[in-house]
């Protein structure tokens, strides 16, 4: 399997969707690495070293489909799509990088989660069928708390209806030699002000939202993650989740 982007999610609605499918090769428990959170959030690039190294070791089957789940320090990422405007305009505050995933620029930071799953594929249309995982797993998030949202044709990511839609979460990754790399971003408790500096995704004339603006109330990541590991082992058709520190995953 040659080495695609997947673009970020968003080009079907719910009722015309085909049902979600377990892209999965393989059928082994789901290991989740809780990387880092709050004070000790990731650095970008730090962290994105650490998906390559355990990109490798899937493809080499030295371990099984591995989920990173972590926050970051606060960051930039301009995936292969993104046009000079959506760039943040005068002093961005953080850094810009630019990445090898689907997808246009977005923002890490944190208060929001985000999430690398490092799974291999059972074939060449598992790609797309792993962005549908993840969409139905961030809705499912989404209604644990009683919160509705939806995906809108030709537009990335998860949204809460309004007027005007907000943006709740995005999805963009990459797929080499069968396995994923880069993942999702669930807005947690985050603040909103640095996307107001950039063109979200590339979509213009709506707004960023999160969990807790949404719900009235603080919604820490802290919150947030263990409905994501059992909502993602559900559609992955994970018998279990085992958890290892990121040391357990290198050794």
């Amino acid at each position: 399997m040659s080495d695609v982007d997947v673009r970020e999610s968003g080009t079907e609605t719910p009722e015309t969707a085909e049902p979600v499918r377990n892209p999965r090769r393989d059928d082994g428990d789901l290991v989740v690495v809780h990387v880092g959170f709050g004070s000790a959030a990731v650095p970008y690039l730090e962290g994105w070293d650490l998906q390559k190294r355990v990109q490798q070791r899937r493809i080499d089957d030295e371990i099984g489909d591995t989920v990173l789940l972590m926050e970051h320090e606060p960051v930039y990422t301009a995936g292969k799509r993104t046009e000079p405007l959506d760039r943040p305009f005068g002093d961005p505050g953080a850094p810009v990088v630019d990445v090898d995933r689907g997808g246009k620029i977005t923002w890490h930071g944190p208060g929001q989660l985000t999430g690398y799953p490092i799974v291999k594929l059972r074939d060449s249309t598992g790609g797309v069928a792993m962005v549908r995982v993840l969409e139905h797993m961030m809705m499912a998030v989404c209604a644990e708390f009683g919160l509705t949202t939806k995906f809108v044709e030709g537009r990335s990511g998860l949204w809460v209806p309004g007027a005007p839609d907000r943006k709740l979460g995005s999805i963009g990754m990459r797929v080499r030699r069968g396995v994923t790399i880069h993942g999702f971003q669930i807005n947690c408790d985050n603040d909103l002000s640095w996307f107001d500096r950039i063109v979200p995704c590339g979509i213009r004339d709506v707004g960023s939202t999160n969990l807790s603006r949404e719900l009235g109330r603080p919604v820490p990541v802290a919150e947030v993650v263990p409905l994501v590991e059992r909502h993602l082992a559900e559609l992955l058709g994970a018998p279990a989740v085992l958890h290892r520190t990121t040391a357990q995953l290198e050794a």
